[in-house]
C-alpha cells in the first residue's frame, strides 16, 4: 500500500536552491552506490561526454579529493529509477569513489552550477524553484487509493490503471480554464511573418509584441479581417478543381495569405501619413484660398472602427500549416505567445496545484462511481455537485485575486468621466 504525502518539504537547501546534493564517502575500501533525492528524477543519457546522448543528462558529476577542487567524473556508471522516485548512481569503478572523497551531483542550472565552470549548460535546477506549491500527479494517485479506496468506503476496490486514467482526464479538464497552465515563447517573426505552434499548444491566451521598454502590447486576432484557407485547388477555367493522377486536388498556395503579407497595414488601423491623406484628392477643384492642404482631411477618421484603431498588428491561426501567421507591420517583432497545454505534456506538466489537490480527488471520485453500474442515482448526484462546489473553490483560489491591487485600481475611480 503506497504511503500518503502530505506535501512535506522533502529536499535541503542545497537541493534546492543549489540543484546540488553530495557524499563524503566513509567506507574504507570506497563506495559504489549513491542515491539522490531530488525532486526532479534524474535522466542520463550517457555517461561518456564524447557520446551524442551525453547532452540529454540533466546533471553532472563531479567528485573531490580534498572537498575544495572539484572536477568532472566521466567514468562508467549507471543510474537506477526507484519506485519512490529516488535515484541511485552507481560507480562502474572497482572499488568505487575512495575513502574521504566527495562525490556531488550537479543538476543543470543556467548558470552552469557551483562546481564545474559558469558556463551554461541548460536548466534543470530552476525549473525545480516554487515546486513546493504543487503535488506530483503519482503523489495524488497514490493520496486518493488511500483516502477514497477500502473496506467501508465509498469505493471499496478499483483498479489502479482507473484512477491513473480519470486522474489524467481530471488533470487535462483542470488545465483549460482553472490550473496555472499557461506556457509562453519568447519569439522573433521572421520575414515569412509566420511562426509554428508550440509542439504541446492547445489555445492560446493571448499574444503580444514586445516593445523597446519591454511592455506587452497586445495583438489581436484578425478573425473579421482575413483568413487561412484549409484547402486550395487549383480550378479550370470552368471553375472546376482539377486532379492529379491519384484523383486527388492539386494544391496551390494562398493568394489570400500572400496579399495579406504585402498589406499595407495603415490602410486598416487608419494611421495615415502625409501621402496617405493626399490620396485621391481633387486638386483640379480644389480651393486653395480655404486654409491650404493641411485642413484637407481633418475629421477624416470619424467615424474608424475602434478595433482596428491600433498599430500593434494582428495575428491569424493558419490551422492548413500549424502556424501562426501575423500581418506586415510586425516583420523582426519580438513577441511573446501565451498558450494553454493540457498538463499532460512533460513530467514537469503533471503536477497539481495544492489549492487544487480537494478539487481534483471530488472529480476522480465522482468519475469513478459515475461509470459503475447499479449505483444510487442520489449518491451520484451528491458527488457530481461536490465536484463542482470544489472545481469552483479551485478557480477561486487560483484566480490570485489580490485585495491591495483591486485597491490601487479603484484609486484611480475619481478620473472616471462624469456627466
Amino acid at each position: 500500500m503506497p504511503m500518503p504525502n502530505g506535501g512535506l518539504i522533502t529536499e535541503t537547501n542545497s537541493q534546492y536552491y543549489a540543484g546540488a546534493q553530495g557524499f563524503v564517502v566513509t567506507a574504507v575500501a570506497g563506495q559504489n552506490d549513491f542515491t539522490y533525492t531530488f525532486n526532479t528524477t534524474l535522466i542520463l543519457g550517457d555517461s561518456d561526454p564524447a557520446q551524442t546522448d551525453y547532452a540529454l543528462n540533466n546533471f553532472k558529476l563531479y567528485s573531490s579529493a580534498d572537498g575544495i577542487t572539484y572536477t568532472e567524473y566521466i567514468l562508467p556508471y549507471t543510474l537506477t529509477i526507484q519506485g519512490n522516485g529516488n535515484s541511485t548512481i552507481s560507480i562502474a569503478a572497482v572499488g568505487g569513489i575512495p575513502q574521504n572523497n566527495v562525490l556531488v551531483c550537479q543538476l543543470k542550472t543556467i548558470d552552469g552550477g557551483s562546481f564545474g565552470n559558469r558556463d551554461a549548460y541548460g536548466v534543470t535546477t530552476e525549473q525545480n524553484y516554487g515546486s513546493y506549491s504543487y503535488l506530483k500527479l503519482r503523489d495524488v494517485i497514490n493520496n486518493f487509493i488511500v483516502g477514497y479506496v477500502g473496506k467501508d468506503k465509498l469505493i471499496p476496490d478499483v483498479k489502479r490503471s482507473d484512477i491513473i486514467f480519470h486522474a489524467k482526464r481530471g488533470l487535462q479538464e483542470f488545465s483549460y480554464d482553472t490550473l496555472k497552465s499557461i506556457k509562453s515563447q519568447e519569439l522573433n517573426v521572421p520575414h515569412t511573418l509566420s511562426v509554428i505552434l508550440p509542439q504541446d499548444y492547445v489555445n492560446y491566451v493571448r499574444i503580444s509584441r514586445i516593445d523597446e521598454l519591454g511592455v506587452k502590447r497586445i495583438i489581436y486576432p484578425a478573425n473579421n479581417l482575413t483568413t487561412s484557407p484549409y484547402e486550395l485547388p487549383i480550378q479550370d477555367s470552368s471553375g472546376v478543381p482539377t486532379q492529379d493522377n491519384f484523383e486527388d486536388n492539386i494544391e496551390s498556395t494562398s493568394l489570400t495569405e500572400e496579399r495579406w503579407k504585402q498589406a499595407n497595414t495603415n490602410l486598416i488601423n487608419q494611421n495615415f501619413n502625409l501621402t496617405l491623406y493626399n490620396e485621391g484628392l481633387d486638386w483640379a477643384g480644389y480651393n486653395w484660398g480655404q486654409g491650404g492642404m493641411w485642413n484637407w482631411n481633418y475629421g477624416q477618421q470619424y467615424g474608424m472602427s475602434p478595433q482596428y484603431a491600433q498599430r500593434n498588428g494582428w495575428f491569424n491561426m493558419n490551422e492548413r500549416e500549424g502556424k501562426v501567421s501575423f500581418s506586415s507591420n510586425l516583420v523582426g517583432a519580438l513577441i511573446v505567445l501565451e498558450y494553454v497545454s493540457d498538463g499532460l505534456a512533460y513530467d514537469l506538466d503533471s503536477r497539481i496545484p495544492k489549492l487544487a489537490e480537494e478539487a481534483l480527488y471530488a472529480y476522480i471520485i465522482h468519475a469513478i462511481i459515475s461509470t459503475r453500474i447499479n449505483q444510487p442515482e442520489y449518491i451520484v448526484q451528491r458527488l457530481k455537485r461536490e465536484k463542482s462546489a470544489k472545481l469552483r473553490n479551485a478557480k477561486i483560489r487560483l484566480s490570485n485575486v489580490k485585495l491591495d491591487e483591486i485597491t490601487q485600481v479603484m484609486r484611480g475611480k475619481a478620473k472616471w468621466i462624469k456627466r
